[in-house]
């Protein structure tokens, strides 16, 4: 690979990733709104935590840092049920979704890290749109600005 291609690729796929972080904000927002109303009982914190944990286990991050490894853990059957109804509890959040874990997976492709099992699953729940084609790098970043700035998570350019 040309020195001036790796050099657009290293700092192309720190751009990506921001992109996908943006969806994940943005993801974060909505499901505190749905998870609030889904526990009354619980208090602010758990649902921020439990928020944090749906999309680490969508995206397929494990936090390795307590407090939030333990909450996992302690929670683990209510987050799997919570990532198992975004399919239908964030319909309109499935484009995004689809287009962020591709991203995402091109990424860590990039980077040696295989993140395939990540995609199977969302696939398996409904979550990833097989039939929508992978997203050039420019149009995905153009997609997150505008969901992102019509959300005033970001400023419009």
């Amino acid at each position: 690979m040309p020195e001036n291609e790796m050099a657009v690729e290293s700092k192309l796929i720190p751009i990506l990733r921001e992109g996908v972080d943006l969806v994940k904000m943005i993801l974060f927002r909505r499901l505190r709104l749905h998870l609030a109303n889904a526990y009354p009982e619980q208090d602010a914190s758990y649902v921020n935590r439990m928020a944090g944990a749906v999309i680490n286990d969508l995206f397929g991050d494990s936090p390795p840092a307590e407090p939030f490894a333990g909450f996992a853990r302690d929670h683990a059957e209510a987050i799997d049920r919570e990532v198992r109804r975004i399919a239908v509890s964030m319909s309109d959040m499935l484009i995004p979704l689809t287009d962020a874990l591709r991203i995402q997976f091109l990424c860590d492709y990039q980077e040696g890290v295989d993140s395939t099992p990540v995609l199977a699953r969302a696939n398996e729940l409904g979550i990833l749109l097989s039939d929508r084609e992978v997203p050039l790098p420019a149009r995905f970043i153009s997609m997150v600005r505008k969901l992102g700035s019509s959300l005033q998570l970001v400023r419009k350019t």
